[in-house]
């Protein structure tokens, strides 16, 4: 190994023990900003493909009070279909863009929830 190739693997490896210390450090402060919620946490991950992260990402962010339904939320999330028609013409049912957050990591319980299964 030549010295300039033993130069880019240490900045490589002190490069690589940063970030690692990086994500340590904000897994660490998310565990103390989740400790309010932990039996929320704990009854979310009672559901089949629902993990620790992925409770936690559904329960932040947001206050669930400002929703006087199960609809309201989902229509927020970006989970329900799309309704444009004109006409008595139906032009699209594809699920609504919104929901940056919140969509993602339900989609991604799904996918958990049905490799689970089967």
């Amino acid at each position: 190994m030549t010295p300039e190739q033993k130069y880019r693997a240490c900045l490589i490896r002190s490069h690589l023990e940063f970030v690692e210390n990086s994500i340590s450090k904000v897994d660490s402060m998310l565990n103390v900003l989740a400790a309010p919620y932990e039996s929320a946490i704990q009854l979310l991950c009672t559901i089949l493909g629902v993990d620790r992260n992925s409770a936690i990402t559904i329960i932040s962010g947001t206050d669930m009070t400002h929703f006087s339904s199960f609809k309201r939320l989902c229509y927020w999330a970006g989970l329900t279909p799309g309704n444009n028609e004109s006409a008595s013409k139906k032009k699209s049912v594809r699920i609504t863009r919104a929901g940056v957050y919140l969509k993602p990591a339900l989609v991604q319980v799904a996918h958990a929830a049905v490799k689970a299964i089967g």
